[in-house]
């Protein structure tokens, strides 16, 4: 017999989530997840994914993963400090530093396990973490496992910042003390300040850390957020996922050669889990080549975002102070917000309603991610549904 206790605890509470507008339903995909998506037996635009490239439908990815099935097998068979280290894993990682311009990389099985694994493996309760408020949960988990002190800052506030390192290094309680930032923050797409974040963390001699899952694919030519700013000699931690643009899965940390050597004998992840498949491995490393030939792909990206922010903009909707091809439309209330997003789906759009708690109570809104892959008849298709949904709804 299951625990009534539990049951009582879960009816309740996923029904509260209902009321609200706050419960989640899942979607699941028949067939590839490109820029146009099958829900049900429907044809949908997608406007949900984080498909940046379109590589994760790409022909010469798909090619290379069967091919490494054939001649590594479907698993890595261990972790990897035993021998669960392919030679496939060593040229990802190879492939992916000189991708982001450092010393060395270490490879995880998700962006997720790279915020878990690396800042508990340097971080400690003798320490503390500067961390923007509104960094992904993975950065909130990676700094709670730590134990480290956390202490927030107010969302790209430098005067907040310096004030509060400057407080830290002055009472002298901590051994050592890290700022960690997203580069692209994913709600809203801006972008952080690392050059004035650099320049305070040299300032008190503090660790920097930027998890560029958003960034890399997107940002500097597709290297990512810091090689936007050009300041790669100056950030200890570059954090990315090969979930995302890369359009694969897995994540990674590239930095110094002395702490990839470190992580790869303290970060638990790393020690733990076995290493992410052959085939993915291989995929990735194609990803990152292709990434490193041409500017193709990321030229397109930017055209189409640039494309559709001012189809939005113009019919009237709020998409914020986005500076990346994240384009929010905000809309405020929770139910309104999945209300919209429910009729975006059913004139055939699918845009993914954001709310609490992935976003601050009052702050919903429908979360648009325009990739390479999109035609312009596919944003003009979408557009038209977006100003019929939003007139009939009062949005606009």
């Amino acid at each position: 017999m299951t625990s009534k206790a539990l049951d009582s605890l879960l009816n309740k509470n996923i029904a509260d989530l209902k009321e609200r507008g706050l419960y989640n339903e899942i979607d699941p995909v028949q067939g590839p997840n490109g820029p146009e998506i099958n829900i049900g037996g429907k044809t949908l635009v997608n406007l949900s994914s984080n498909n940046y490239l379109g590589l994760a439908t790409d022909e010469r990815l798909k090619e290379v993963a069967k091919q490494a099935v054939d001649s590594h097998g479907v698993g890595a068979g261990a972790v990897r400090t035993i021998n669960g280290t392919l030679d496939l894993h060593l040229e990802l990682e190879k492939r992916l530093a000189e991708f982001k311009d450092t010393e060395a990389v270490i490879s995880y099985q998700s962006g997720f396990n790279c915020n878990m694994a690396a800042i508990s493996a340097v971080m400690d309760k003798h320490d503390a973490i500067l961390s923007d408020e509104l960094n992904h949960a993975s950065i909130i988990d990676g700094c709670r496992l730590s134990k480290a002190k956390i202490i927030r800052f107010n969302h790209s506030d430098m005067e907040d910042l310096r004030t509060k390192a400057k407080e830290a290094v002055e009472s002298g309680q901590y051994n050592k003390i890290m700022i960690i930032t997203d580069g692209v923050f994913s709600m809203d797409g801006d972008i952080a300040k690392l050059p004035e974040i650099v320049e305070i963390a040299e300032e008190f001699d503090l660790i920097t850390y930027v998890d560029d899952a958003h960034g890399s694919g997107v940002l500097g030519k597709g290297a990512g957020t810091v090689k936007h700013f050009g300041l790669q000699d100056k950030v200890d931690f570059q954090m990315g996922t090969l979930s995302k643009a890369i359009g694969v899965i897995g994540g990674y940390v590239a930095g110094k050669a002395n702490l990839i050597d470190w992580l790869k004998v303290r970060s638990r992840p790393f020690l733990f889990s076995t290493a992410v498949s052959p085939a993915d491995a291989v995929a990735s490393t194609k990803a990152v080549e292709i990434l490193m030939e041409s500017t193709e792909l990321n030229e397109k990206l930017w055209e189409n975002a640039n494309y559709l922010k001012a189809g939005l903009k113009n019919l009237g909707f709020d998409i914020g102070d986005s500076e990346t091809p994240i384009t929010p439309c905000v809309i405020g209330d929770e139910n309104a917000t999945q209300a919209f997003s429910k009729r975006l789906n059913e004139e055939g759009v699918y845009a993914k309603s954001i709310v609490f708690p992935t976003v601050p109570r009052g702050t919903g809104r429908v979360r648009n991610m325009p990739s390479a892959a999109h035609t312009k008849e596919m944003l003009d298709k979408a557009l038209d549904v977006y100003e019929k949904v939003g007139k009939e709804l009062g949005v606009i």
